[in-house]
């Protein structure tokens, strides 16, 4: 059960979040086309829906357990998608509709950024496992740390990415994860457990930290400098900030998921986990979806920003716990109100856009159940 209870709230051992995934890494999308079948072909571990999720396409085979999809990636490739299940490596050139394995990872849980010129890189959240993937080949690299906690890619300079590590320290590569080179200085003062840092798609001098009890910190200069987020608590008490995502549709807003510790008790209708949005960058941020029966929110909870509208943010919930399945909810900002859907798999490792009609959205499915 993804649930986790207020006494392991501040645990250090919440750091196996799932990222949200970067949409496109370069290019026109003008060449990519919706996915053309009724079914999808592979062994189940990605689906897409054209409805926020109302309907989903049917896999060829069901996916079995126990399987967990964290990485899934639109390429600027056209029809090009990747995606990892456990260690496996898979890749579509049909805009999803057929799947196949073209390798085997050496890290399970691995998740995915785009870069130009059909490449993406693979890494592990909290881990030092980093990988680059052009085409079928993998190439493995030196991270320069070993706990990744984050990783951005340069839209408009091919080879050119940024990390960060388990400090909030951002180190920077020119030359495709060859070689890294240390830049700026910590994101919070030192000992702070550090959940995660989100890079702006559109700029990687633009950054949001995560922190245990400090909260969030953005930097606009590559790190060289971090300026503490407000507005994550009513009166400057501490929060955890489990993780964030800058939109792709505008760099001013920013989403993130958090746990304001002063109101982390069992009376409180929210036990202090709320999402946030900030429209500065990550500046100041405001609470827009409470923890409840409705929107159920864990120290885990997927975030994936719409790619063309900086008001629409998707989220989900998804348990094997007596068979639930998944929510997946659709948050819009202009109303404040929130949608759901669901279906029966046990959760949304990751979602993804379809480059030329992101009305298709393309998910990373769970299954733990084993009957």
């Amino acid at each position: 059960m993804k649930r986790i209870s207020a006494a392991v709230i501040t645990a250090a051992a919440v750091f196996a979040l799932a990222q949200p995934t970067t949409v496109l890494a370069a290019g026109s999308a003008s060449a990519w086309t919706a996915p053309s079948c009724a079914r999808v072909t592979g062994d189940g571990a990605v689906t897409f829906t054209r409805d926020d999720g109302a309907h989903l396409t049917p896999t060829s085979v069901p996916l079995k357990p126990t399987s967990y999809t964290f990485g899934l990636v639109a390429l600027d490739t056209p029809n090009t998608l990747l995606a990892t299940r456990n260690s496996e490596l898979q890749r579509s050139t049909d805009a999803g509709c057929t799947w196949t394995r073209i390798a085997t990872l050496d890290a399970g849980l691995t998740h995915l950024t785009a870069a130009p010129g059909g490449r993406a890189f693979a890494w592990e959240r909290n881990g030092g496992y980093l990988a680059r993937v052009d085409g079928k080949k993998v190439t493995p690299l030196t991270a320069p740390t070993t706990a990744i906690m984050g990783l951005g890619t340069d839209r408009s300079r091919p080879g050119h990415l940024r990390l960060a590590g388990g400090d909030g320290v951002l180190y920077d590569s020119t030359d495709a994860g060859a070689s890294w080179q240390r830049v700026g200085t910590p994101a919070f003062e030192a000992g702070t457990g550090v959940y995660t840092v989100a890079f702006d798609p559109a700029d990687l001098d633009h950054a949001v930290a995560g922190g245990m009890v400090r909260g969030g910190a953005v930097t606009t200069d590559g790190g060289a400098t971090w300026t503490a987020s407000t507005g994550l608590t009513g009166a400057g008490s501490p929060a955890n900030l489990f993780d964030a995502v800058v939109s792709p549709a505008s760099s001013s807003v920013v989403y993130a998921l958090g746990l304001d510790l002063a109101q982390a008790t069992p009376d409180s209708p929210a036990e202090g986990r709320h999402l946030y949005r900030s429209s500065d960058g990550g500046r100041t941020f405001t609470k827009v979806v409470d923890d409840s029966a409705e929107t159920k929110l864990t120290n885990g909870t997927l975030l994936a920003p719409s790619p063309v509208d900086p008001d629409v943010l998707y989220f989900e919930y998804g348990t094997s716990f007596q068979g639930y399945g998944t929510d997946l909810f659709r948050f819009d900002a202009a109303t404040g109100k929130v949608t759901k859907t669901h279906n029966a798999y046990d959760g949304i490792s990751a979602i993804a856009f379809n480059p030329a009609q992101p009305k298709v959205m393309y998910l990373g499915l769970e299954e733990v159940r084993v009957d």
